[in-house]
């Protein structure tokens, strides 16, 4: 019995192993994002602020950002966005890149996770259609941390993008002024198993069939943010509001007492 044991035993780890190891670059891109997301949002006092989140478009989660520099700094990445629907979910991940430089004294080389919160559609046609260019496309600040930095740094939340980074378990504001993002078409490919698929396809929500590490990422963004309140003006306020019809049906109708007990015989 105890042979028998030891035998599972080696054979679970040995499936174990082995399902980590097969799974493929995407699908491990999306694993480590949905971790770095879900430890974000356990932790509000100390990540993004909901208000930002409130009024996000898209965001965007790159894992393991190599920075390596010598004198002139060199950032890459490889990561993946979502865009908020007009109804307030959000959509399938669409994987994207991305490089840049920064200036300023730097030597040695570290890693850390990068998130981006998107405030306008704009930002995202400028990736789906080839590049941007964050601080000259798009305006890009640090973003402020948990709710006290948020109302002390910049509670109108004007910039169009911002950034975060995590190291060390730590997240705080991070500048990224001059790092280009672009789509990864070659991993979208693969990860959803067609080279015809667009950008467009994905972050439309089209019904793609998506993995089940998409879906998991999804709904691990989707815990957070129903539960915020949604900024008037935005497609997803729209969404809410209820139709004409739904109005009227919607309405409290009144009628007049009738103060005449004869009056219905007389009708």
């Amino acid at each position: 019995m105890r042979l028998r044991q030891i035998t599972l035993a080696i054979v679970f780890c040995i499936f174990a192993v082995t399902t980590t190891y097969a799974a493929t670059k995407e699908e491990r891109r999306v694993l480590d994002s949905t971790d770095i997301l879900d430890q974000l949002l356990r932790i509000p006092e100390q990540g993004v602020p909901s208000r930002l989140l409130s009024r996000a478009h898209a965001v965007a989660v790159i894992p393991r950002v190599i920075k390596v520099g010598f004198g002139l700094g060199v950032r890459h990445g490889r990561g993946i966005l979502v865009v908020r629907q007009a109804d307030n979910s959000w959509s399938n991940p669409a994987f994207i890149t991305l490089n840049g430089g920064s200036f300023g004294f730097q030597a040695g080389a570290q890693s850390s996770d990068i998130i981006l919160v998107f405030k306008n559609r704009a930002s995202i046609d400028r990736i789906t259609q080839g590049k941007l260019t964050l601080g000259a496309d798009a305006s890009v600040a640090a973003g402020p941390v948990g709710r006290t930095a948020a109302a002390a740094t910049d509670i109108t939340f004007q910039s169009e993008v911002f950034s975060y980074s995590r190291s060390r378990g730590l997240f705080a504001g991070v500048a990224l002024d001059g790092a280009g993002i672009t789509m990864d078409r070659r991993a979208n490919a693969a990860f959803y198993g067609s080279a015809q698929i667009t950008p467009e396809q994905i972050l439309a929500g089209s019904g793609n069939a998506a993995p089940s590490e998409a879906n998991t990422f999804v709904q691990v963004l989707t815990a957070k943010t129903s539960q915020l309140p949604v900024r008037p003006g935005t497609a997803a306020a729209a969404a809410k509001q209820p139709r004409p019809q739904e109005q009227e049906e919607s309405e409290v109708r009144t009628y007049g007492m009738n103060t005449d007990p004869d009056e219905d015989i007389r009708d």
